[in-house]
């Protein structure tokens, strides 16, 4: 089977769909976002094709597409849309698959469900995207504990923004998790910035172990 990621936040706008834009292209890979809540702007589909320069053919159609910009219980809700949880079944590919979640890994999908017990049921391995400023160990120690009580099997976090090493030590320290890389913040932010920061801070290699 082909490798597959998925790829959530402690956060909403940590730069997570920016991640998702290098590691796809880094992969050669297909992304998926299963559920985008909000179309007036740019959708994240949009930008990571945008962003990482991946062919149409590898953006794979959401599941639900939302027209208001809410969590996804609410903007169902506000659209007359039911959102079924077990409809979100991860596509068959031929390529490595890089599937996107929404905010963090407790953002209701409904009134009784959130993201991570669809992950739960996934099974697919998790990169946990964290900003690197104040607050971060708190919310990614608290979003590895989520991952964890579901049994949900973790790759590693991957850092979003200045450096802060001593941040970046303590979490991969008390949260016995894997520091992936750190994907600088970029102004401007291009295409060639972009595949160049990743390819400079990531190994690919090591995103393809499989977590014990």
């Amino acid at each position: 089977m082909m490798p597959r990621f998925v790829v959530t936040g402690t956060d909403t706008g940590i730069g997570k769909t920016i991640f998702s834009a290098a590691l796809t292209d880094a992969l050669c890979g297909c992304y998926w976002k299963p559920v985008q809540s909000g179309l007036d702007e740019d959708t994240d589909s949009e930008a990571v094709a945008r962003l990482g320069r991946i062919l149409p053919e590898r953006i794979l159609p959401e599941t639900y597409r939302l027209r208001t910009p809410a969590s996804p219980h609410l903007s169902a809700r506000i659209d007359g849309v039911s959102i079924r949880p077990e409809h979100l079944l991860p596509p068959k590919v031929d390529r490595p698959l890089v599937i996107e979640g929404a905010g963090g890994l407790l953002v209701p999908l409904t009134e009784r469900s959130v993201f991570a017990d669809v992950f739960a049921r996934w099974q697919i391995p998790v990169i946990l995207c964290a900003r690197t400023g104040l607050g971060t160990i708190n919310h990614t120690l608290l979003s590895l504990e989520a991952l964890r009580s579901r049994a949900i099997p973790v790759l590693g976090v991957a850092f979003i923004g200045d450096e802060q090493a001593d941040s970046e030590a303590i979490i991969a320290e008390l949260g016995e998790v894997r520091r992936l890389g750190r994907l600088p913040r970029l102004d401007p932010l291009t295409p060639e910035r972009l595949r160049q920061a990743f390819r400079e801070n990531f190994n690919v290699d090591d995103l393809l172990e499989v977590p014990a």
